[in-house]
């Protein structure tokens, strides 16, 4: 990577960006997570409810991931297994808590990062509550990240356009660092729940498309039920340059890896539909197409305490390879 390539921007949801930010740690970058904070499930999504604050779980995720502090990071992950916090993520009560104590998410964030002693930054894409909408061609609206996830036939019938409710602001802290940006990354995750709500924050897709960085998108691995069935690379690129603008993107990354046969049988036994992103063949010859085998073969396994999350709203369980995706995202900016 060249020497001015300095200031990389990863957008999007916590597990896609905390896998993107894993590999990228390892180089003398300048890393700043800007996170999704429209849950409504889960964990998060409960804290919200019952505290009037945006949901944690992603910020979390991110802090977890740039943290140099080993044994703290395994407290922030513990989830309690039984009892009325049953469910509850420790590090988004601990967060919660910082909210409380500073009295605003940016300088509880700040604090966390401390404990934390992270490298980098972790910046909330918005400050202020709002819920995603998803219109469908067929005029039925869906409100809430938790029942767009949860929506069988929202592929099939197709999303007409998603916005948000109330219209949000982009906090100034985000759009700053996509300003200052060599790189920003497009980090896989939840399409249309994760990834896509972010540009309809108000001034993100503005700073993201007058951004002089180059721009790469990290496609998913395998299709979401319900929300991406049958989903292609080209599919995923064109319905993101609906909410980003055309021709902003300057590369998008692709997996070319397979699971072995049992593997891919342990997957399907939680996910039965979910299949791989498919892609034409032509993509491989094209130069702003980069196809790579960036899987990671070790299986995620499903915590038994993680009963706040609902319906197919189930942890991803083949993650990319960060050292791999970091790679292949660092050769393309030599």
């Amino acid at each position: 990577m060249s020497k001015e390539m300095q200031k990389v921007v990863c957008l999007g949801g916590g597990t896609g960006v905390s896998v993107v930010l894993s590999g990228l740690k390892k180089y003398p970058l300048d890393l700043t997570a800007i996170v999704t904070m429209f849950d409504s499930g889960g964990s998060s999504g409960k804290l919200r409810k019952e505290l009037g604050i945006l949901p944690l779980g992603d910020v979390r995720q991110c802090l977890l991931v740039l943290s140099n502090e080993d044994n703290l990071t395994k407290l922030f992950h513990y989830r309690f297994g039984k009892g009325t916090l049953k469910g509850h993520n420790f590090g988004n009560l601990l967060i919660a808590a910082a909210i409380g104590a500073t009295g605003g998410l940016n300088k509880a964030i700040e604090k966390i990062s401390e404990i934390l002693n992270i490298k980098g930054k972790v910046v909330p894409v918005n400050l202020e509550n709002a819920d995603i909408v998803a219109v469908l061609k067929n005029n039925k609206k869906i409100k809430e990240e938790e029942k767009i996830i949860n929506c069988s036939y929202l592929s099939k019938v197709g999303v007409k356009k998603l916005f948000l409710t109330p219209e949000v602001k982009a906090n100034l802290q985000a759009i700053s660092a996509i300003e200052k940006a060599d790189l920003i990354i497009i980090a896989p995750g939840k399409f249309y729940t994760s990834i896509l709500p972010i540009f309809l924050v108000k001034g993100i897709s503005e700073a993201v498309r007058k951004s002089q960085a180059k721009k790469v998108f990290i496609c998913n691995l395998m299709t979401q039920v319900g929300n991406t069935d049958g989903f292609s690379v080209e599919d995923f690129l064109t319905i993101l340059e609906k909410y980003l603008g055309k021709d902003v993107i300057d590369y998008v990354i692709f997996n070319t890896g397979k699971l072995s046969a049992n593997q891919l049988k342990e997957v399907k036994r939680v996910f039965p539909k979910a299949d791989f992103i498919k892609y034409d063949k032509s993509l491989l010859k094209m130069k702003n197409f980069i196809g790579a085998d960036v899987i990671d073969r070790q299986i995620q396994k499903l915590n038994p305490a993680d009963i706040l999350v609902k319906g197919a709203n189930k942890r991803t369980m083949i993650l990319h390879e960060p050292n791999k995706l970091a790679k292949t995202i660092l050769n393309i900016c030599e």
